[in-house]
């Protein structure tokens, strides 16, 4: 098996989040949104339980979605802490992505693995999601913001008690070219034991 590393190496230095702010309105083949999810189903993960789960919405699907995050927070937020801002915000940014990709993690049943590894399995799939993506000249990001950590989210996504939802990708294709990614030197991150 054999890769143009430099290519491989190019990519990942890509990578970025691009927000919504940031997209243009054209949108992106249905095509391209499958093999963004085929290519993070080969995500690992520890005891090949493949954790990962994905609910997509797209047309007036992020309407629906956008309809559910707002109303949930209305519902659920004491109206001395409501806020119409974030309201509004609920209900509008979602209509600004061509694609949402909700991301969560199905608990194994017999819970044999730690919660964290099937957590960072979900991760890694959504790594392959940038990954994916910037290859395809799509932009994105995976959010946690909204109702991604209220339990009363789980049940509009079929979850149950031990599952999680772990945020939002929000997709789009960027208007603009994206700047040049910035990074702290690796050899202050890295400890070299050889001996």
């Amino acid at each position: 098996m054999s890769f143009n590393t430099e290519e491989v190496n190019r990519l990942i230095k890509s990578r970025r989040s691009v927000f919504v702010d940031q997209f243009s309105e054209q949108t992106i083949d249905k095509k391209i949104i499958e093999q963004l999810l085929e290519n993070a189903n080969w995500a690992p993960s520890h005891g090949k339980t493949e954790p990962w789960r994905f609910f997509v919405f797209s047309g007036d699907g992020l309407k629906k979605f956008a309809d559910f995050q707002s109303g949930l927070y209305k519902k659920l937020t004491a109206p001395e802490n409501f806020s119409e801002a974030k309201f509004t915000k609920l209900k509008a940014k979602p209509l600004k992505a061509s694609h949402i990709i909700a991301v969560a993690m199905k608990r194994q049943e017999s819970e044999k693995i730690p919660e964290i590894e099937e957590v960072e399995a979900v991760a890694c799939a959504v790594q392959n999601i940038y990954l994916t993506a910037t290859a395809y000249g799509i932009g994105g990001y995976w959010g946690s913001g909204g109702v991604t950590y209220w339990e009363e989210a789980k049940d509009f996504f079929g979850l149950g008690d031990k599952d999680k939802l772990l945020g939002f990708f929000y997709l789009g294709y960027p208007k603009h070219e994206l700047a040049e990614g910035k990074r702290g030197d690796i050899s202050q991150k890295v400890e070299w034991i050889e001996e």
